[in-house]
């Protein structure tokens, strides 16, 4: 693994103190960010991320407590990379939002509670990084975390997929009209993941444990590991990636690849 492509760098990470923004944290650290600065609502959990990553990795970590539903605050997370360290280099927009119903069953309130966490604030975030890198003159990488889930239905889910769909193609659109300025624009879809929403969305500790040893829709049988996420985003992050924009890649074990088989029993011997 490569510790120099982002050596000097300050990034920014929502959802940063669990599944995949801490995984992302622990890899920027490695690949040398100068200052990484870690944004999250959970209080308890976020200060122990930071000092976790700080001792592992030596860069220098900030926490910043705040919701990203909240324009605000989110102002606030670039305002301070910016007015702390000079500028913004990479954004990753990751936080998560959760909840499930039947679509007829929906509430209307939590429609709006997962677009304003997933989609809204990736718009509002976005906006004011770009914002900045445009006024420094940082040729940054915007980065998102989408989903799957943004490529087809979404059983219970409709307001996470709507949202997750809406990020692709923020992402594409940011793209082309950022790219005379210097600035990447990408998203990574993770398939099914081991992480805490996985365990929330499972329901039990005991589903869990059964999806970590066999997960049989994902042709490599196994739930994605949040280090494999983060390794993608710090390669976008990169200039190994320099001529890469408007895409959302797609890490799913094989997921999308997959196509259903006619079970061996139909099949005329």
């Amino acid at each position: 693994m490569s510790c120099t492509r982002l050596v000097g760098k300050t990034a920014l990470i929502t959802g940063g103190a669990s599944g995949v923004g801490r995984a992302t944290a622990h890899r920027f650290g490695q690949e040398g960010v100068a200052n990484l600065l870690l944004a999250d609502k959970n209080e308890k959990l976020l200060p122990v991320v930071v000092e976790e990553v700080r001792k592992a990795t030596g860069a220098n970590v900030v926490g910043l407590l705040g919701d990203v539903s909240v324009d605000a605050d989110c102002e606030r997370f670039v305002s301070t990379a910016v007015n702390d360290f000079g500028a913004i280099d990479i954004l990753v927009s990751n936080a998560p939002a959760h909840s499930s119903a039947p679509f007829l069953e929906m509430e209307r309130d939590d429609w709006d509670r997962v677009m304003s966490v997933m989609l809204r604030a990736s718009f509002v975030l976005g906006q004011e990084t770009a914002r900045a890198m445009v006024a420094k003159g940082t040729r940054g990488s915007i980065l998102y975390t989408a989903s799957v889930s943004s490529l087809g239905a979404s059983i219970t889910y409709a307001h996470y997929g709507a949202a997750k769909a809406g990020i692709v193609n923020l992402v594409q659109t940011m793209a082309i009209e950022l790219v005379d300025y210097g600035i990447r624009v990408n998203a990574v879809s993770p398939g099914p993941l081991d992480t805490p929403q996985s365990r929330d969305v499972l329901g039990s500790d005991e589903a869990m444990e059964a999806a970590r040893k066999h997960w049989p829709l994902v042709p490599m049988k196994r739930l994605g590991k949040p280090e494999e996420i983060a390794a993608t985003y710090a390669f976008l992050a990169s200039e190994d990636a320099g001529y890469i924009t408007g895409q959302n890649i797609i890490v799913d074990g094989g997921l999308r690849a997959h196509s259903y088989s006619i079970p061996e029993e139909l099949i005329a011997k």
